[in-house]
Order: C-alpha cells, then sequence, then structure tokens
C-alpha cells in the first residue's frame, strides 16, 4: 500500500467527517464544499472564468471568496469555543459521578429481584408438590381403571374362548391387546407381568383352538362338522392376532390345497412332463372355482387368498418347467418349445383377467417380506432355452434365401427379371426383387412374435440373427448375383452391351435401397419393442452399410455396360487417319453410333431406378467414363494434324451436348453441368493449341502459354507429338519455348496436361463388383483416371468427380525448367548442334 502523503488525509477520516457534519455530494454542491484528496482547483477556476469575458468578474469573484473565507472562519471560531467549554474538567467529572449512581441503583435492583425470586419459590413450593401428587394420583387411578379393565375383558375373552364365541372374541381380544399396549412400559411389575403372560398364553391358545376347527372344516367331517360361519369368525380372529399369524395361516391353507398337485404332477412322473403341461393348468383352474365356491368364502375379501394360492403354484410350476427343460436339453423341439410357452401365456393372460391385475403386480403382493429371490412368472422358465426358437427361424432363414446363394443365384435373377418381358411384353419390370420384401416380412413376422413372448435376451439374439441374414443376403444375394462369370467376358472389340445386364443392375440397386431403409425401420421396431438394457446394444448400421455398397456395386456394373456400348464407336475414333482428312465436314462417322450407345443406356436405367439420387450418381461418373475414353481414344488416334483437331472440336460439341442432355431436366444438376463442362473446356484448350499452326513459332508457343498456362517442357512436348511435329521441328521449338518460358516466371510448372498419358495402351475395362466397389461418395472411380489430365482445380463448395490435378505450388516458389538431369542434357547437345 503507497504511504498518504503528508497533506492527505485518511479516507477513513473524510467519511467521519462528512458524516458529522452531514455533507452530502450532489449535483449543485460547490466544489470547496467537498472533502476530497483528489481536489482539482483548475475545474473551479474553469468554473468561474468559463471564457475569457469572465475575467472582467475577478474582482467580483475575489470578493465574494474573501466573504465566504470569512463566515467559515467565523464558524470555526465559534465552535472552537463551543468545544472548549464542552470539555470543562469540572462539567466531565460530574458527569461521571452520575454515571456511578446509575450503575448502583442497577445493582441494587438486580439483588431485590433475586430476593423477590426467592420469596415467591418459597411460597410456591407446596403448590407446586401439591400439582405433582395430584397429576400422580390422577395417573394411578387411571392405571388402576384400566388395569380392572384388563383383568375383566380379560376374564370375559377366557369365558368366550371356551365357549368358541368367535364372533366375541374378536372384539373382546382386539380390546384386550388395545388395553395392554398401554402395559408394556410396566411389565417390571409382578401384577402386570402376570397378565402379559397370560395374554401371550390366550393367545396361542387361539391359534392352537382355530387350527383344529380348520382342520375339522376343511376334512368336511361329518361326525363334528363346522359351519362356514363359524370359520368366517374365527378368521376374524385371526386377523386380530396379527398380519404374521394370518400370513401364517393362509400359507397352511395353501400347502394343503397344493399337496395333492404336489403329489400328482411330480416331473419325474408321465403327468408332470412337459406335453401334460396343460393339464397342470386345467387341474388349477378346478382348484380355483372350487376355492371360490367352498373354502375360499371364509377368508376376508382384503385377505387376496386366491393372489397367495395362485402365486404358490406359479412358483411351483415354475420350478418344474425349469427342471423339465434342462433336462429335455437337445432333444427340446421348437414346436414344443413354442406349444408349452403359448400354453403358459394364455394360462397367464387368463390370471391377469380373472384378478384384475397384472401378473407382476400379483407377485411383487405376495412375495414375503424375507424372501430369498423375487416370484417371476412361469415364462421366465423358458427364456434361457429361447435359443432352440432362434436356432429354428435361422434354419428357415437358410432354406428361405437357399434358392438365392450359390452359383445359381445368378441365372435365378435373371429369370425374375426377365420373366415378366417373356410372358406378356407390357408387362411392367421388376424393381425389387422380391426376395428382399419376403425376407423382411418374415423379419416383422418372427419380431411380433418374439416379442410377444419375451423383450429382454431373446429378442436381443434374434436382432443378432437378422444382423447375420442382412449381411448373407447383401454379400451372397445381391453381390454375389453381380459378379460376371469369366466365361462370358466380351472377347470382340464389337460387342454390344447387354440391356439384362442393365436391368438386372437397376433391380438390384433399387432392392439395396430397399433393404438399407426397412433395415433402419426394423431398428427402430426392436428398439422400441426390447427392454431397457438392451436398447443401447441394437444397431444395423454395418448391414446398411453393406447393402450401400451393393448399390456401390451395382452402379459399378451400369458402367461397365456403358463401358461396352461406347467401345465400337470409340475404337473408330482411335483408328482414324488424321493424316488424310483433308478438310472438316460436320460430325465424324464415329460419333452418331457413340451417342446413341449414350442415349440408349442412359434412356434404359431412368426408368427403372427408383432413387433419384442413384441416377445422378451414376450419370456424374458416366460422363467422367465417356470423357475418359474419348481422351484415349483422341491420344491414340495422333498424329492429329490442324484438321484433325478442328475435326474432334465440331465432335467434342456433339457429346457435350449428349452429355448434359441425357439426365434430362428432373435430373441435372449445376454440379453435374459444371463437371461436364469443365473436363470438355480442357479438351477444347488442348485441340485449340493443336490447331495453332507452328509457324511463326513464337506465336504458337505464346499461344499455348496463354490456353494452357504452364511452362513445363513434357507438357509442351506432348502438344508436339499430338500435333504430329516431326522430331527436327520439335528440336527447334522445343528450343524456343525454353528460351521464351525462361523469363515469364508467372507460368506454373504444371498444368492439366502433366497427368496425360500418352501410351495408354488398351482403353482399360471397368472391373467387376467382385473386386472393386465405386464409391456413392464424390470422389475417383475405374477408368476417372483417365481424366485426371483433364481435371480443373476443384470448384469451391462443390463435390468433384473424378481425380483433380496436382495442387498448384506457391509462385514465389523456384519453377523448374529441366525436371530432371536427362533433359538438361539432351538439351545441351541441341544447342550445341544449332548452325552458329
Amino acid at each position: 500500500m503507497l504511504r498518504l502523503r503528508e497533506d492527505e488525509l485518511p479516507p477513513e477520516l473524510i467519511l467521519s467527517i462528512e458524516r458529522i457534519l452531514d455533507l452530502h455530494a450532489q449535483a449543485d454542491t460547490d466544489p470547496l464544499d467537498t472533502l476530497t484528496n483528489d481536489f482539482n482547483p483548475l475545474g473551479v477556476l474553469n468554473d468561474y472564468f468559463p471564457n475569457e469575458a469572465a475575467l472582467g468578474q475577478l474582482e467580483a469573484v475575489q470578493a465574494r471568496l474573501a466573504e465566504n473565507e470569512r463566515a467559515l472562519q467565523s464558524e470555526i471560531d465559534s465552535l472552537r469555543e463551543e468545544l472548549r467549554r464542552d470539555q470543562d474538567p469540572s462539567r466531565m467529572q460530574l458527569i461521571q459521578e452520575m454515571i456511578s449512581d446509575l450503575l448502583g441503583q442497577m445493582s441494587r435492583i438486580r439483588e431485590k429481584a433475586t430476593e423477590s425470586e426467592a420469596v415467591v419459590r418459597n411460597i410456591t413450593k407446596e403448590i407446586q408438590v401439591l400439582d405433582l401428587a395430584k397429576k400422580n394420583l390422577i395417573l394411578s387411578m387411571t392405571t388402576l381403571k384400566r388395569l380392572q379393565m384388563l383383568v375383566n375383558a380379560l376374564g370375559q375373552l377366557e369365558d368366550q374362548i371356551k365357549e368358541r364365541k368367535y364372533h366375541d372374541i374378536v372384539q373382546s381380544l382386539a380390546a384386550v391387546k388395545q388395553i395392554s399396549a398401554s402395559f408394556k412400559p410396566y411389565t417390571s411389575v409382578q401384577r402386570i407381568a402376570q397378565l402379559w403372560r397370560r395374554i401371550q398364553e390366550i393367545q396361542s391358545e387361539l391359534r392352537t383352538m382355530i387350527d383344529a376347527d380348520w382342520d375339522k372344516f376343511y376334512m368336511q367331517d361329518p361326525a363334528k362338522p363346522i359351519k362356514p360361519s363359524v370359520i368366517a369368525d374365527a378368521c376374524l380372529v385371526v386377523d386380530v392376532l396379527g398380519p404374521e399369524v394370518r400370513n401364517q395361516f393362509v400359507d397352511r391353507y395353501v400347502a394343503l390345497e397344493l399337496k395333492e398337485y404336489r403329489r400328482i404332477f411330480r416331473a419325474t412322473d408321465e403327468a408332470g412332463q412337459l406335453d401334460n403341461l396343460s393339464r397342470r393348468f386345467a387341474w388349477f383352474r378346478r382348484l380355483l372355482q372350487t376355492h371360490e365356491t367352498e373354502q375360499g368364502r371364509v377368508f376376508p375379501a382384503d385377505w387376496k387368498v386366491g393372489w397367495f394360492l395362485t402365486a404358490k403354484f406359479i412358483e411351483i410350476t415354475r420350478d418344474d418347467m425349469t427342471a423339465l427343460l434342462s433336462k429335455a436339453g437337445s432333444k427340446l423341439t421348437v414346436k414344443q418349445l413354442l406349444d408349452t410357452l403359448q400354453e403358459t401365456l394364455e394360462f397367464e393372460s387368463s390370471i391377469t383377467r380373472k384378478f384384475g391385475t397384472s401378473l407382476h403386480e400379483l407377485l411383487k403382493a405376495t412375495t414375503p417380506p424375507n424372501a430369498t429371490r423375487p416370484l417371476k412368472p412361469i415364462t421366465s422358465a423358458f427364456e434361457p432355452h429361447m435359443g432352440v426358437y432362434i436356432d429354428a427361424q435361422d434354419k428357415v432363414l437358410s432354406d428361405m434365401l437357399s434358392q438365392y446363394r450359390g452359383p445359381k443365384s445368378r441365372s435365378s435373377l435373371e429369370a425374375t427379371s426377365t420373366s415378366g418381358a417373356s410372358d406378356d411384353d407390357a408387362a411392367p419390370p421388376v424393381l425389387v426383387l422380391p426376395s428382399s420384401t419376403e425376407l423382411f416380412y418374415f423379419y416383422a413376422q418372427t419380431l411380433d412374435q418374439c416379442a410377444k413372448l419375451f423383450t429382454g435376451q431373446p429378442l436381443y439374439d434374434l436382432c443378432g440373427l437378422f444382423k447375420k441374414w442382412l449381411r448373407i443376403y447383401a454379400e451372397e444375394v445381391l453381390v454375389a448375383s453381380m459378379k460376371k462369370p469369366s466365361s462370358l467376358a466380351r472377347k470382340s472389340m464389337d460387342a454390344r452391351y447387354d440391356v439384362s445386364e442393365l436391368k438386372n443392375a437397376c433391380t438390384l440397386i433399387n432392392t439395396a435401397d430397399y433393404c438399407q431403409t426397412t433395415a433402419l425401420e426394423l431398428e427402430e421396431n426392436i428398439r422400441a419393442k426390447c427392454d431397457e438394457a438392451f436398447k443401447e446394444q441394437i444397431t444395423l448400421q454395418d448391414e446398411r452399410d453393406l447393402f450401400v455398397s451393393a448399390i456401390s456395386a451395382a452402379i459399378l456394373v451400369m458402367l461397365r455396360e456403358l463401358d461396352a456400348a461406347c467401345d465400337s464407336a470409340l475404337n473408330q475414333l482411335a483408328r482414324t487417319p488424321w493424316a488424310t482428312v483433308k478438310h472438316v465436314s460436320g460430325q465424324s462417322a464415329y460419333v452418331e453410333p457413340l451417342v446413341k450407345a449414350i442415349e440408349e443406356v442412359a434412356e434404359t436405367v431412368k426408368p427403372l431406378v427408383e432413387q433419384k439420387k442413384y441416377l445422378r450418381n451414376f450419370f456424374d461418373k458416366a460422363a467422367n467414363a465417356v470423357l475418359a475414353k474419348f481422351t484415349t481414344a483422341l491420344v491414340k488416334s495422333r498424329p492429329l494434324l490442324e484438321t484433325g483437331a478442328e475435326q474432334l472440336l465440331i465432335d467434342l460439341q456433339a457429346i457435350k451436348a449428349c452429355l448434359l442432355k441425357i439426365p434430362g431436366d428432373a435430373l441435372i444438376t449445376s454440379n453435374y453441368t459444371k463437371s461436364v463442362t469443365k473436363h470438355t473446356t480442357r479438351l477444347e484448350a488442348l485441340l485449340k493449341v493443336i490447331v495453332t499452326p507452328v509457324d511463326p513459332a513464337e506465336g504458337f508457343i505464346l499461344n499455348y502459354t496463354l490456353v494452357i498456362g504452364d511452362a513445363s517442357f513434357s507438357n509442351f512436348q506432348k502438344i508436339l507429338d499430338l500435333k504430329g511435329t516431326p522430331k527436327a521441328a520439335q528440336n527447334d521449338l522445343l528450343d524456343s519455348f525454353l528460351t521464351i518460358t525462361s523469363t515469364k516466371n508467372e507460368l506454373e510448372s504444371t498444368s492439366f496436361l502433366s497427368s496425360l498419358d500418352m501410351d495408354p495402351g488398351q482403353v482399360s475395362t471397368l472391373t467387376s463388383p467382385g473386386s472393386s466397389r465405386v464409391s456413392l461418395l464424390p470422389g475417383g472411380t475405374a477408368g476417372e483416371s483417365l481424366l485426371a489430365a483433364l481435371s480443373p482445380p476443384p470448384i469451391a463448395g462443390a463435390p468433384s468427380s473424378g481425380s483433380e490435378t496436382p495442387p498448384k505450388q506457391d509462385q514465389s516458389s523456384r519453377r523448374e525448367v529441366f525436371s530432371d538431369f536427362k533433359r538438361f542434357v539432351s538439351f545441351g547437345l541441341r544447342r550445341e548442334t544449332m548452325p552458329g
């Protein structure tokens, strides 16, 4: 903390002074009346003299300030005089004496009050003793009166017990128990202890007497018949004896009722086997009916003896079922399992309807407080053995899909796709394979059946079975049907595309899309039906991904057929002798069959694929594949010469128009248009450079740098090779190219020509679905790599189609004129052999 200056006052002192003098800063307060250590005289002077004209009032201001100073000094003097008078020593001594006298008076008052309290206590002492004696006397009289009442009630109760008057015993016993509860603190008194023991003995006698009468009533002894009304009153006495006695009484009755059930339906006897489960339930229904019409009527309704009887029957039967199912082991058939389980479910449903409450609530209400295990329904015994049911469904699915799997699956797919057309040409095409709808219909039925039985582990195991066969259907039915046998491979360059292949691929796309969409609904349905503990573990995402992969494989088949359809026309282009073409005369002969083949493939697939997104994906990749094959054929047909390049420009416009037209208004997108346009624009740039005459060389080279935009030695040489420039002329042009571009630092070292393959060989054929997949995401496919040389930089915000050119280097980096040592040596040799 900074030390205060000598002329500064502490803030605490300033606050104290303001509080004593009642100084409160306000908007109109004179700054001179405010206590602060931050006083700024400049601000006060500016208030008095806001401008130069105010300086004329200087003398008036001085006079006013002098007057204020005198008034303040006068006030200070008067305050000092008043303070001096108040601080007179004699006056202070007088005040201290008065305070001392006041303290003395307070001490004397306190002493008098203590004395008065003692006097009052002595006066009321005898009265307090009398009050306590009165209170004890009243308590004693009340206790003795209650004791007399207890003795009289106990005597009356003993007389009623001798005469077995249960109806009267109910009230007497309740009164005895209620009165005796107040004597529990006095059991140390001998007389009270005797009465307490006698009460316990009477309750024991009552229990024994009621049990004996109940046995006579239950056994229906004709020599000593017991009326139901007597037992009904006895049950009321049991209710008074307490819940523990009542529970024991009910358990005893339940044990007697089910004693015969245990004997008849032993698990080791024939009657106790799984096949006779319905007999168990029929026996218990008869027992329950007898209970309600005969013995059960004597029990109070709130005892719910029927609930306890049912709960015990369920417990015994469940234990028997557990032992029988475990004993059956592998011999247990799914029919036997489901039949017995269905009978059990029907029985449990009937119990729920009969008592108007769920079985879970019934078992919970009848579970003893000290039970070691909770009561469960009979169906819980079947849950560990539901694997038999799951295995049976596995076999059914295997039989269902066996005709679609294996080496013959291809022919069956073709039969499904073409059977309608062979019988009736007007029949609509098969858009989705019936096997997929059959599969999911079976799934729905099985799921509903299992969910009605169990919603725990069995349902989760069934979900695992569903996942298994979804994988098999995706891989061994859909994808496997698209693997073309090698014996059917096309051997002729003039081979046409297979229309049935295209139709089958479209059907498989629709089927796979249906499967992956329905699989999501199936997942949501399973999650809605299963227990909470399994909800997070249920997912079919991996299986849905397999169907997406199947769609990719089907699109690859479609691209393969498009490749075959274009082969004949593009092979004609590759064999064209451009040196013999003297003038341009409209479109070339190969363009019309090429455009027709593309349009036929497009018109074949468009009405057969239901989802537009897959058609858009196919057209994106088809356009890239066609332009890639066109580029390859163009390279193979070199030398092009100026006339050939000019002719190819006309042909390219027709192909571009065809590619932009085939999707139609409903499917074409801006990204598709941009993709086709950017690839054809690069091809046009390539051909325009070839059209340009090489003489003069400077104009030809400058046109290259403007259109292509790079200073690559190898790229320029590619142009010369395509153009058909003689080797001798190429050397001079290459030297001039190096000389001119060495001074143009703004040129890039690479361009779209850098990846152009000048020796492509045979036009690549798309691989089979068994070994490659077409990604449904924006990216490259087989055949698109040929377009890498013609791909511009990706458009911002739009997905790219095909391989892109390498990223541009930073213009600040050094541009390499010679990419390798061999080119540098050849350039030096040419310089040395040039005429001087």
